[in-house]
This record gives structure tokens, C-alpha cells and sequence, in this order.
């Protein structure tokens, strides 16, 4: 029988697609832990039958309440306790952060074991610059709050990770292509296992392939920085509005082609002021 644990938190990262990419001592540890917090509990099984562990576990969430915390805070001092997500680097767009805070805090040795992580993984296949990059998570799911979110990273000169959903893949490209340009991107799928693909070009040709094609499995959008361009002339930007003030408001349609263009939000507010007196 393996021997137990000093006690504590241990953060244990799980393969994102093949078994055979958990570490050795990701393994050892899962084997010898008193208790494991998962994400989903049947599919953490999948996993510890693989592992041949046998640690209980309680169901660890975005929905746990304060209570479960206040009890797994209260294991931490005589138990070793494993923190999972359903695959991937817990804490990465998973919950987890409170409770690792709240052990800190209450004196209780935290460990981690790094291993895999489907943004770092994404980045690798994407062949784009990987110097500074952003990590978002999800984009949100309402049309408003998903182009203000792009809109807050458009200036930022690094590359953009966002993770998806195969329902929403089209629609989130669309709205990246609108919010950012032309931009070279790349869409990651089943990172590890047997079909793994990383379908690169502008996130306008991607919008197109993906909008009525769906795809399976778990996703990465990996976007690029924007690159250096002239300075957009008035002809360039009175098309681009014309096209913008056509579906939008006129404030809306000047936010949106500051971003496209790479151009201050005034002068293309002014623009659009001209061309309406102009109407």
C-alpha cells in the first residue's frame, strides 16, 4: 500500500485528452492523497480507475458553497486533499482559486504539480508569436459584452488565447474579426488525441469555415498581434463606415472601425459625424 501524503493542498494537473501524458508524480500523488476535489466526479473516475487510485471524492465546483470550502479548510491539517479539474492545470478558467487562497491564509502547505495546459498546448501548435500572450478564458456569451471584451485587448500587441465551444466557434471568429481585423489566428481542437488539429488563417477565413460547420471537442482560439499597418487614409475610413453606420449607431460604428483601423476613436467618431451631415 502506497504510503500516505504530508497533509495539505496539492494541485494536481490531468491530461486534456491522452492518459498517457499525466506525470509520474501526478500519478503517485492521486494514488496516495486521503481525498480529491473534482470538477465532475464521473469523469475524474475515468481517470483514477486508469490510475488505479481509490481516494474518495467530493464534487468541487463553480456551484460549491462556502460551507465545503470551510470543511475541506478544516481536512487540510491532518489529510492530504488533491484539487483536479476535468482535464488540463486546475484554476486555469476553473474554479479553485478561493480555496487556495483561503489555505494560504489559514497556514496550510499548498503544492502544486504542473503538467498539461490546453492554452500553453494551443499556443505551441499555432505557430504564432508566443513572446507575450493573453490568456481570456471565455468570451462572454451576449453579443454586447462579447465586443466590448474584445474591444478592452485590441491594442494590446500580444497574442490572444481564449478557450470555446464548438456551438459558439462562428460566432465568437466572426465577432474577433470584427472587433480585431485581419488577423492571422488559429483554431486548436483535441489537443492530444487522435484527431488534434490546428486550422490556421485570418480570423475572417476562419469566421467562414466555421459558421455553419461546427466542430467537436474542445477548442482553442489562439489570435495574433496586430501588425504594423500605414495610417488608414479618410477614403479607407469613410468606406469602413459607411459599411459600419449601415447596421450600427453612429458612436457603435466609430468604436468599431478605431479598433478595425487602428485609428484614434475621436478621429473616426469625427468621420462619421461628417458623412451623416453629408447624408
Amino acid at each position: 500500500m502506497d504510503q500516505s501524503l504530508p497533509s495539505g493542498l496539492y494541485i494536481v494537473a490531468t491530461p486534456i485528452g491522452n492518459l498517457g501524458d499525466i506525470t509520474i508524480r501526478a500519478a503517485e500523488t492521486l494514488r496516495r492523497v486521503d481525498r480529491i476535489l473534482a470538477e465532475d466526479k464521473r469523469v475524474t473516475a475515468k481517470l483514477l480507475a486508469h490510475l488505479g487510485a481509490t481516494a474518495p471524492m467530493t464534487a468541487y465546483h463553480d456551484h460549491s458553497d462556502d460551507a465545503l470550502r470551510a470543511r475541506t479548510l478544516a481536512e487540510l491539517g491532518t489529510q492530504a486533499v488533491a484539487l483536479v479539474s476535468d482535464a488540463g492545470t486546475p484554476l486555469i478558467s476553473d474554479p479553485g482559486y478561493k480555496l487556495v487562497r483561503a489555505a494560504r491564509a489559514a497556514g496550510y502547505a499548498v503544492h502544486t504539480l504542473p503538467g498539461p495546459c490546453a492554452a500553453i498546448a494551443a499556443l505551441t501548435l499555432a505557430g504564432l508569436p508566443t513572446d507575450r500572450f493573453l490568456f481570456l478564458g471565455f468570451l462572454p456569451a451576449k453579443a454586447k459584452a462579447r465586443a466590448d471584451a474584445i474591444a478592452e485587448v485590441a491594442s494590446l500587441r500580444a497574442s490572444l488565447v481564449f478557450y470555446e465551444s464548438g456551438a459558439r466557434l462562428g460566432e465568437s471568429l466572426a465577432a474577433l474579426a470584427t472587433g480585431l481585423g485581419a488577423r492571422d489566428a488559429a483554431v486548436v481542437r483535441e489537443i492530444s488525441k487522435l484527431y488534434e488539429e490546428a486550422v490556421t488563417g485570418s480570423l475572417g477565413e476562419l469566421a467562414a469555415r466555421y459558421a455553419d460547420a461546427p466542430p467537436r471537442g474542445e477548442i482553442v482560439i489562439v489570435v495574433g498581434p496586430p501588425g504594423e499597418r500605414a495610417e488608414a487614409s479618410d477614403e479607407e475610413i469613410d468606406a469602413a463606415l459607411r459599411d459600419a453606420l449601415s447596421r450600427t449607431t453612429t458612436s457603435r460604428a466609430a468604436a468599431e472601425i478605431a479598433v478595425s483601423l487602428g485609428i484614434p476613436k475621436k478621429r473616426a467618431y469625427a468621420r462619421a459625424l461628417a458623412l451623416g451631415e453629408g447624408a
